[in-house]
């Protein structure tokens, strides 16, 4: 049998502190520090508590060449290797361990940067809810509990040298800019007519037109810039009240400008998975229309291989887009909102995601105010 390490792997000494109750009754220092090492491996998307032995086999075994395990065995021990393979901190071509390996190829599939692809598959959200931690304090609770805060912006020079600039005039695109809010409370009983959706879908997300830059190498116009002209932010389409479409999940195609099915529901199945995805924000539950911004990593990582920059790109890319689908939200007379306050893994499974090829960024959504005010809203105030 032949075994290596995974391809991406970090390890973090972590420290938890803790009452040593002991010491405490026996008057000595009440404070406890345990030391431990944790590997984050991305194909695994879950930490893995690792021994001093452990840790010297991982750093000594490669990620690139085979090794034959008894060799590997004789050198650290026979526990230390089965426990690694046990956990899919190392691989090995056995047919038993065929799910650690395939999800590693997974990624090596993908060229990730390795600092990238730790941070987004660590950082991701499930079963998140405002009573299991996502605190909402306000601002009154922040500065009771932390002081105030850093002042709005920064002054680089006080000397007298700045340069006034004269007051831009109004302009058309004006009205649209000062209507723009988040909205927070959505009308829970209006519909969205489809003339409307489509033409936020189409001028939003949908391609404009195509370009083949070299064979079989296509790139699509859209109304947003994205890194390379490549778009690899796919949309997906929480429709719960939409004139003419039944509730339920959707891709769309930019190119087709089409919803494609994927999963029916009832209006009641709809708003529990809004609620679900948006980490229990409720405000955002009624909107009718809830898009999902989705890269496409391979799509961007096939130009920017192990790019240091490509992870930040994929951002940009979905807050391009959304301020775009904003400002057409806004002209249609509808407030928007987009947060990256989400549960991935919940809309992985829902929409039939891999994390390791499909980053969900953020959710956002469009629909009518409901002109009460249960909840704060930034609006502009001439």
């Amino acid at each position: 049998m032949l075994v290596r390490r995974c391809a991406v792997l970090f390890v973090e000494p972590r420290e938890d502190l803790d009452v040593d109750w002991a010491a405490l009754f026996a008057g000595q220092g009440a404070i406890a520090a345990t030391m431990q090492w944790v590997a984050l491996a991305p194909h695994l998307g879950e930490e893995v508590v690792v021994d001093a032995g452990e840790l010297a086999a991982l750093g000594a075994i490669g990620h690139t060449l085979w090794q034959e395990r008894t060799a590997c065995e004789a050198r650290f021990g026979a526990d230390i290797i089965a426990r690694l393979l046990q956990a899919g901190l190392l691989l090995s071509d056995a047919t038993e361990g065929a799910v650690p390996r395939e999800r590693d190829e997974t990624l090596r599939a993908q060229h990730w940067r390795p600092l990238s692809a730790a941070i987004h598959m660590f950082s991701r959200w499930g079963d998140m809810r405002v009573d299991k931690g996502m605190q909402f304090p306000s601002f009154e609770e922040l500065v009771d509990n932390y002081g105030t805060p850093p002042g709005p912006t920064v002054t680089r020079r006080d000397d007298g040298q700045s340069i006034a600039l004269p007051q831009p005039e109004r302009a058309r695109l004006d009205e649209t800019l000062y209507q723009r809010y988040t909205g927070r409370n959505f009308d829970p009983a209006a519909v969205l007519p489809l003339a409307t959706a489509s033409r936020l879908l189409q001028r939003a997300f949908g391609s404009q037109g195509e370009r083949e830059m070299a064979p079989d190498a296509y790139v699509l116009k859209k109304l947003s810039p994205s890194a390379g002209g490549l778009h690899p932010t796919e949309v997906y389409i929480l429709a719960q009240r939409i004139e003419g479409l039944a509730p339920g999940l959707y891709h769309y195609q930019p190119v087709r400008h089409a919803l494609e099915p994927l999963a029916a529901m009832t209006g009641a199945e709809t708003a529990a998975l809004a609620l679900r995805m948006v980490a229990d924000q409720d405000w955002f539950v009624p909107a009718p229309m809830l898009v999902i911004l989705v890269a496409r990593v391979e799509r961007n990582f096939w130009k920017y291989r192990n790019h240091a920059k490509a992870y930040r790109a994929l951002l940009l890319d979905a807050g391009h887009l959304s301020q775009t689908f904003y400002l057409l939200a806004t002209e249609a007379g509808m407030p928007a909102f987009v947060t990256a306050a989400v549960n991935e893994i919940d809309i992985e499974r829902a929409l039939g995601l891999d994390p390791l090829k499909d980053m969900v960024v953020a959710v956002g959504g469009c629909g009518l105010a409901s002109g009460a005010q249960e909840t704060v809203e930034m609006r502009y105030q001439p």
